[in-house]
């Protein structure tokens, strides 16, 4: 009830969901009672009564539920008022066991910091290298990363369409233990801007260039035109020869590693939408959602996903 409504409910309207709550279940009991029907015994003319259905020539008879059915079902409405009153359900009315979702959670994360905080703390001690060596502790990460992780970079942690591969060698930020632990602690937060004023001939031209620096020019031509205007507006991030800046998540252009490139999209034209309209990466930090000790021993399991064999 708190994550939907806040922290409490105004009395209104905590009257309102006590009021609608009791009064339905008052309601199907009184239903169940009103029709309920005990007298099954024949008239003197050996009739017993019927609900006034007929169906070729069938007539429904008002027979009486079967016992057992009807005690489940006033057992039900037992069940549902003894609940209500021992958990919440009745407006702000918390219940007389005080139970709530948020505190039945911060006790199973409290007895789960108990049970495995040691385990992470030791691991938390060995440099990232050596950790990535270590099997066991690998298999810990693993289940780290999917729970947390997965959901953009994939199970098998190749990435997607604006998420980097992390299986790879080509890092934004780097790849070395210091760096991914920084992203893994503070996210980080990549901007590519527009450059449509340069106007569509001169987006054309810095594609071509760009697309050659990786071997993959369709027009050398206009891609020559375009490489003064690269330098000028593109060099500052991504140097004059195009192979990026990993202090500021500049990617390479020269690995023909393309983290934009839709699945049935051209590589020419994944470029120019970049150019067109730029590019907002986030990735989110994850220190103050897995702790610092988990966020060690995943970017030891980043680190070796990059250097296995």
């Amino acid at each position: 009830m708190n994550n939907f409504w806040g922290d409490s409910l105004s009395s209104f309207w905590s009257a309102w969901i006590i009021v609608i709550t009791l009064g339905t279940i008052g309601i199907a009991f009184w239903l169940l009672f009103a029709n309920r029907q005990t007298d099954k015994t024949p008239d003197a003319e050996g009739n017993v009564g019927t609900t006034g259905h007929a169906a070729d020539g069938i007539e429904e008879y008002d027979n009486p539920l079967p016992r057992w059915w009807f005690q489940l079902y006033v057992g039900t409405v037992i069940f549902s008022l003894g609940y209500l009153v021992l958990y919440p359900g009745l407006g702000n009315f918390t219940g007389l066991l005080g139970w709530s979702q948020e505190g039945q959670w911060e006790e199973e994360v409290t007895r789960a910091e108990e049970r495995f905080g040691p385990i992470f703390a030791q691991y938390q001690e060995v440099p990232i290298p050596e950790l990535s060596q270590d099997n066991e502790a690998m298999r810990v990460a693993e289940r780290i990363f999917l729970n947390n992780c997965a959901i953009c970079h994939g199970s098998n942690a190749k990435g997607g369409y604006g998420f980097p591969n992390l299986t790879d060698d080509a890092w934004l930020y780097g790849g070395a233990p210091e760096n991914i632990v920084q992203t893994l602690t503070n996210g980080r937060n990549g901007l590519m801007p527009s450059w449509q004023q340069l106007g569509s001939e001169n987006i054309e031209n810095v594609a071509q260039h760009v697309l050659s620096l990786s071997g993959n020019a369709e027009d050398p031509q206009r891609a020559e035109k375009g490489a003064s205007v690269f330098a000028s507006v593109c060099a500052a991030c991504h140097t004059p020869d195009g192979t990026g800046n990993q202090a500021l998540g500049a990617p390479n252009l020269t690995d023909d590693t393309w983290l934009y490139q839709a699945p049935g999209q051209s590589l020419g034209d994944s470029v120019r939408q970049t150019l067109r309209n730029g590019r907002n990466g986030h990735m989110p930090a994850q220190a103050a959602y897995i702790g610092e000790d988990k966020v060690h021993l995943v970017a030891a399991y980043v680190y070796s996903l990059s250097r296995e064999d």
